[in-house]
Formats: C-alpha cells, sequence, structure tokens
C-alpha cells in the first residue's frame, strides 16, 4: 500500500466505485500523486489531528475521464490532486469547515450542500495548491453560492 501520509493512502484518495464501475482508468501520474500528498500533509492530517477521528476522503484524486462522466468541470482541482471532499463521523460540517477556514492555508473552501438544521448534511471540499493559496471560502446549497460564515 502507498502510503501518502501518516494515515491516508493513495487507495483512499483514488477510490471511485464510479471508475471500477465504468472500467475508467482512476490513476494518478507522478505530479497528481505529489499533489496529493501535499493535500494529506496540510489539509487532511490537520483535520485527523484536531478531532482523533479515523475517516476516509469520500473524493479525492479524479481522473479526466471520471470528473466527466460525474458531470464535474474539468477545471476541477480533483483532477489535479489538490482537491479532497470529507466528513468527519459524529462532527457537523459547518464545524470543520470553519475550523479549516481559522486554523489552515488552503486554495479554496466550500461547504457543499449544508442544510443548517441538519448538521450531518453536506461535505467539506477544500483544495490545498503548493504554489498559491487563494484561501477562497464558501457554501454551496446546489443553487446558491454564499459566504463560509
Amino acid at each position: 500500500m502507498i502510503r501518502l501520509s501518516t494515515h491516508f493512502s493513495l487507495k483512499e484518495l483514488t477510490r471511485s466505485e464510479t471508475a471500477v464501475r465504468k472500467g475508467i482508468n482512476n490513476e494518478p501520474k507522478e505530479k497528481e500523486i505529489e499533489n496529493l500528498k501535499l493535500l494529506c500533509e496540510n489539509i487532511l492530517e490537520p483535520v485527523r489531528e484536531k478531532y482523533g477521528i479515523p475517516f476516509a476522503p469520500s473524493s479525492g484524486f479524479r481522473s479526466l475521464a471520471l470528473n466527466t462522466d460525474i458531470g464535474s468541470s474539468d477545471t476541477s482541482q480533483h483532477v489535479t490532486g489538490q482537491a479532497v471532499d470529507f466528513e468527519i463521523p459524529g462532527v457537523p460540517n459547518m464545524e470543520v469547515a470553519l475550523w479549516v477556514k481559522e486554523n489552515l492555508e488552503y486554495d479554496q473552501l466550500i461547504l457543499e450542500f449544508y442544510k443548517k438544521d441538519v448538521p450531518d448534511s453536506g461535505w467539506v471540499h477544500c483544495s490545498y495548491d503548493g504554489k498559491r493559496n487563494r484561501k477562497d471560502s464558501k457554501r454551496f446549497d446546489g443553487t446558491t453560492w454564499s459566504p463560509l460564515s
């Protein structure tokens, strides 16, 4: 098993039932693996350390073919290995997103499909760019973008 960091493996960050089901190659190249390592070291490991709860990302690297198949943008940072979607079991997604916003360097942070009265709704999308991090944070409910606060 190839480890990207202490708690996260390449297999976890490339796992896709859609790719398996449809026979889509979802293996990253060397540059994408390097980006995934930075993502794990700078986003996932600090979150794991903060909450002390094991978790597996729901989506990490996506090949362009897989990304297109699921209807995501060709410019998604998932394609470059710079983005991850995740939740921490038992911790409200808003809490996790706000902790990342206040404590970590990141490029983009989106609390996606979160509903205020359903703490475990949606998920946290976060990206890390080793060269420039914009610290762009927002919420997306499926139709409307708003500030993350």
